[in-house]
C-alpha cells in the first residue's frame, strides 16, 4: 500500500460530520467520546480504515488530521515513533461554543493497528 495519505469521513453521536485524512499503513480507527444530554458518555467508532491488511509501514512519521466545520474542530496530530511502539494516541478538544457552560468535552481515539 502507498504512504499517500487518504481521506475519509465519519458521523458522530450528535450527527456532526467529521473529515479525516490518515496514514493507511497505521490507523485502523478512530472513536469519539462524548458527554450525552442525558449526562451519561457515549463512544462511537468515528472511523474504521477500509483498508484491513495494512502493507508494511514505510516511515516512523504519522499524521492525521481530523475536521468538523460545523464545530470549528481542526486538530491534527503528528508524532515520530516505530508504529509497533504507538498503540494509541487520545486527544482532547474542548468546544467554546458547546451547551454544557464550561465547553464541552470531545475525546478522540486514534488506535493504530493492532502487531501481529
Amino acid at each position: 500500500m502507498a504512504r499517500h495519505v487518504r481521506q475519509g469521513s465519519g458521523v458522530d453521536q450528535r450527527g456532526f460530520r467529521y473529515r479525516i485524512s490518515y496514514h493507511p499503513d497505521w490507523l485502523d480507527r478512530i472513536r469519539v467520546t462524548r458527554r450525552l444530554q442525558s449526562g451519561r458518555q457515549s463512544t462511537k467508532t468515528l472511523f474504521r480504515n477500509p483498508a484491513r491488511n495494512p502493507q508494511v509501514h514505510e516511515g516512523d512519521l504519522i499524521r492525521t488530521r481530523i475536521e468538523c466545520p460545523e464545530q470549528d474542530l481542526a486538530i491534527e496530530v503528528a508524532f515520530r515513533a516505530p508504529p509497533a511502539q504507538v498503540g494509541e494516541v487520545v486527544v482532547h478538544w474542548r468546544s467554546e461554543k458547546g451547551e454544557d457552560p464550561l465547553g464541552e468535552r470531545i475525546g478522540l481515539t486514534l488506535s493504530g493497528f493492532p502487531q501481529r
